[in-house]
C-alpha cells in the first residue's frame, strides 16, 4: 500500500502559500510580495515532483502496471490511460512543462506564467488524492 502522507504534506504547503500569496498586501515591500510569490513555486515544484513519484508507485502497486517509466511525462500518459485524472492529459502536460520551465528560467517569466496555472494545479492535484486514496480532502 501505498503511503500518501509526503504528497499530502507537500500539496497543504502550497494550498497554504499559494493562499498567502493572492491575498498579499500590495503595501507590502516588493522583496517580499517576490518572495512569497517564489517560495509558491518552490512549493509547486516540490509538490509536483511528490506528486508524480507517488502517482508512479500507484500505478504499480494499486493498478499493478508491469513497465512504469521513471519520468513524469511518461507517467501521466499511463495515469490518463487509467482515467486517473479529473481533467485532460494535456493540462497535466502543461504542469510538467511548468516544473520544468521554473527550474531553468532566470528571468522570472515562466515562473510568473507558473503563478497564473498554479491555482488549477491545487485543484487537479487534490482531486488526484483522493482518486488514489480513496479519501476526502481535509
Amino acid at each position: 500500500m501505498v503511503d500518501y502522507t509526503d504528497f499530502k504534506k507537500s500539496l497543504k504547503h502550497l494550498e497554504l502559500q499559494y493562499d498567502n500569496c493572492k491575498t498579499l498586501d500590495d503595501a507590502l515591500p516588493e522583496l517580499i510580495q517576490e518572495a512569497v510569490q517564489e517560495s509558491v513555486i518552490q512549493r509547486f515544484e516540490t509538490c509536483y515532483d511528490t506528486l508524480w513519484k507517488h502517482l508512479k508507485r500507484y500505478l504499480i502497486e494499486e493498478i499493478g502496471l508491469p513497465d512504469v517509466p521513471n519520468s513524469p511525462k511518461p507517467i501521466i500518459k499511463l495515469a490518463g490511460q487509467n482515467n486517473l485524472f479529473t481533467s485532460s492529459v494535456e493540462q497535466w502536460l502543461k504542469y510538467a512543462d511548468a516544473r520544468t520551465s521554473t527550474a531553468h528560467d532566470y528571468s522570472g517569466q515562466k515562473a510568473r506564467e507558473t503563478l497564473l496555472i498554479v491555482g488549477a494545479f491545487i485543484l487537479d492535484a487534490i482531486a488526484l488524492y483522493q482518486t488514489m486514496t480513496g479519501t476526502a480532502w481535509e
